[in-house]
């Protein structure tokens, strides 16, 4: 069997690709990656597309995209990894909660683009982020209370972490106020082994996108 292949676009901006790598790692299946900076890619980034075929993941023969579809193809593939928790509760809330990521929290991710390079000291959020900011902040909250972390869900990363793993790099970024439980939880994804590698190959990831590194 060929190994995988996961192709991505920036390592600087793009979220979904970001999550595609964590799910891929946090699945430890092998893989290889591809990068793309073409025309499409930074459509999607600059949110100007919907097609969201990057990140994609090849393997066996098989193309899945769409971040969801990866995470429940790494699932299936290899469950010994406890991508989902293992309790039905917690393993309904995980999926709502990495859905309810996948297809909401609009005007978060227009106001407080994912940029791993800058940093945004006092940066000024317009009111509709703050409101998806707080409700981004009450799911952490509530799920290490309940599961009492260091993760969404315990002991073990999850499909969770990874699809809310590129919102705690926009928190560090624009410089967003949490309280002592969340900002623990953002130093925890902040200091994951994948994560650290993904940021330090954004850092030296030569292509700019200027309409992303525009000051407000």
């Amino acid at each position: 069997m060929s190994m995988a292949k996961l192709v991505i676009s920036s390592r600087n901006y793009s979220s979904w690709s970001l999550r595609g790598w964590l799910l891929t790692r946090l699945s430890g299946l092998p893989f290889e990656v591809e990068e793309v900076h073409d025309d499409a890619s930074r459509a999607e980034l600059l949110m100007r597309s919907s097609s969201m075929r990057v990140p994609c993941l090849v393997h066996d023969g098989l193309s899945v995209w769409d971040t969801l579809a990866i995470a429940e193809y790494l699932n299936e593939l290899r469950p010994e990894a406890g991508m989902l928790p293992a309790e039905r509760v917690a393993r309904a809330r995980c999926r709502s909660i990495a859905g309810e990521m996948h297809s909401g929290f609009s005007a978060l991710r227009s106001a407080l683009p994912m940029n791993l390079r800058a940093y945004k000291k006092n940066f000024a959020v317009w009111s509709g982020a703050r409101a998806d900011i707080e409700a981004v902040k009450a799911i952490w909250s509530d799920c290490l209370a309940t599961w009492h972390g260091p993760f969404l869900f315990g002991v073990m990363a999850t499909i969770a972490d990874a699809m809310y793993a590129p919102v705690v790099t926009r928190f560090r970024t624009y410089d967003v106020l949490l309280d002592s439980v969340c900002s623990a939880y953002r130093d925890q994804i902040l200091a994951l082994p994948a994560m650290v590698e993904w940021t330090k190959a954004a850092q030296l990831e030569p292509d700019e996108v200027e309409e992303l590194d525009v000051e407000f």
